[in-house]
């Protein structure tokens, strides 16, 4: 953890000081050198806490998808984490605490998003009691709502640039920055998913049910959920 929080601090240097130079000379050069660095950047600061990994792995791991439908919830994930900050940015400064303990919150957002996470896992619970499938929008709709929480970085990053009065570098990094969160919460979703099969696959072949085991993951996604929902909300 202490080195994630290292990484942190690091990159927002890194970003300050790459934004306010493209500010000043305005060269395109720097500008495109901002793409790999956020690609990089996102990858890394999607690790730390706050990015929907552990909702993403809980929901996929008692779910039937795929590989390629996990993916396209992590991807969903990571586009509305990064966008809703880029728009709060530009139309909804008012959501977003700038103070020093809360810089790049948005603490009205994140309620809404921990009461429907909420929401969902006692959906999850319920529907694994009656014996229900899983809707193929359900996955989606989750992505939607674990992303509601705007990425911290990216705000940081519109809030510079649009501070200096360059809007094309911060989207340019919010951009880059999607590509990377992308990259390490598919990571996170396929190596979740491959677990769970092997699981199964193993529980079977030693005499188990599927479905009652899948019924069971199910259940405990949605208890996953509401407790890290109702944590989100006591902390």
């Amino acid at each position: 953890m202490d080195f994630l929080i290292a990484a942190q601090r690091w990159i927002q240097g890194a970003v300050s000081s790459e934004l306010s130079a493209y500010a000043t000379t305005r060269d395109w050069t720097l500008l495109a050198a901002i793409l790999p660095l956020g690609v990089f950047f996102g990858a890394i600061h999607a690790l730390t806490p706050g990015h929907g990994k552990t909702v993403l792995a809980s929901y996929v791991m008692g779910s039937r998808l795929a590989v390629g439908r996990g993916l396209a919830v992590a991807g969903t994930l990571a586009s509305v984490h990064v966008l809703t900050a880029v728009v709060l940015a530009f139309t909804a400064t008012w959501l977003v605490t700038r103070t020093l303990g809360g810089a790049g919150r948005a603490p009205a957002l994140e309620n809404i998003s921990r009461g429907l996470l909420m929401a969902i896992g006692l959906w999850l619970l319920l529907r694994a009691i009656r014996e229900r499938d899983h809707p193929h929008s359900e996955g989606l709709m989750v992505g939607v709502i674990a992303g509601l929480i705007p990425c911290p970085l990216t705000l940081f990053a519109m809030f510079l640039a649009l501070s200096r009065g360059v809007p094309e570098a911060g989207l340019t990094f919010a951009a880059a920055m999607l590509f990377g969160v992308a990259f390490t919460l598919g990571a996170v979703a396929t190596g979740t998913i491959l677990a769970r099969d092997w699981m199964l696959k193993l529980i079977d072949r030693h005499g188990g049910s599927i479905e009652r085991v899948s019924r069971g993951l199910d259940g405990l996604s949605g208890l996953l959920l509401l407790l890290i929902g109702a944590l989100q909300f006591l902390s």
